[in-house]
């Protein structure tokens, strides 16, 4: 039986410290990080996806960041093509992938080898769905996304999504991998989202957005409809002031952290990382790396 490739997942909700842990882990194996970020991948969209700065990286290779231009659509079928190109730059030069983000649904669908191309390929009958959603006033674009998705599945399949989903956790993956989601305690996370929105505003978020839609860029575009980026069309229209706006981000956020915890949850063989058990980030790098020895996935340093 040929041996299962290497694989290690670094994941969690936003604002929970993955970048400094994934460059030491990235360090200490000799890995080489793939981007799950679904916003990271979009060029000009700097500071309202907290993209990881070029120094931040020290050294280590990236690949899905910044590499696409905010007009293209990025999905999961898209993330799992590039993201198996980049593996397999990875494995050849000897070095072990580490997936590090926190869109659950594509970390699911390369972990697993689940194949969704047939069913986005489906332009025609996506823009009618669209369209009813907008009929049907559903506000929350993710939801949209995700009810559109759904109703998309079910008519080519005849079958229901969230059914398809759980059956595709029952699958054995063909990595062996390491799954890791650090997280914080509610109050801990709600807090370090709000603050960091704020350096976000500090950093010139407000001029990013309003720069993107001087070039064009229309909410319409999967990149603009982005945490940090859609809040701010209402405020530009005159309909929201801008502390207004923040508030919006900030509580869109921790929405969306909650989000993320509760898909992380239902995932299996996840090693959950709770921050505040870990008095310095070595401890935590250390923890990291004796689960993925035990594992037999690497050795270490």
């Amino acid at each position: 039986m040929e041996q299962k490739k290497p694989l290690i997942i670094l994941t969690g909700p936003t604002a929970a410290g993955k970048t400094k842990l994934s460059i030491g882990l990235a360090k200490s194996i000799g890995g080489e990080i793939i981007s799950a970020d679904s916003m990271q991948v979009y060029k000009k969209m700097d500071i309202g996806t907290a993209k990881i700065r070029p120094e931040e990286m020290d050294g280590v290779p990236h690949y899905l960041v910044d590499e696409f231009d905010p007009s293209e659509e990025f999905n999961v079928v898209v993330f799992v093509e590039r993201a198996k190109d980049a593996m397999e730059k990875i494995y050849a030069a000897g070095h072990i992938p580490i997936i590090v983000g926190g869109t659950g649904f594509y970390i699911q669908a390369l972990l697993y080898d689940i194949d969704f191309s047939e069913h986005e390929e489906k332009e025609s009958y996506r823009k009618e769905l669209e369209q009813l959603a907008k009929y049907a006033q559903i506000v929350h674009f993710n939801n949209v996304k995700r009810v559109i998705r759904a109703l998309e599945y079910h008519k080519e399949t005849g079958h229901k999504l969230s059914e398809h989903n759980k059956e595709q956790r029952q699958k054995d993956s063909p990595y062996n991998f390491a799954y890791f989601v650090l997280y914080h305690d509610r109050e801990v996370l709600y807090d370090r989202i709000n603050r960091r929105v704020n350096l976000m505003m500090e950093d010139g978020l407000l001029e990013e957005v309003k720069g993107l839609i001087e070039e064009g860029y229309t909410k319409d575009l999967v990149s603009m409809q982005g945490l940090g980026y859609k809040e701010f069309f209402d405020y530009f229209d005159g309909e929201m002031s801008l502390e207004e706006t923040v508030d919006k981000v900030k509580r869109d956020t921790r929405r969306f952290a909650k989000r993320q915890l509760t898909w992380f949850r239902r995932e299996k063989e996840v090693v959950w990382l709770n921050k505040k058990e870990y008095e310095q980030e070595k401890n935590l790098l250390d923890s990291v790396l004796n689960i993925i020895k035990e594992k037999g996935i690497c050795n270490g340093t």
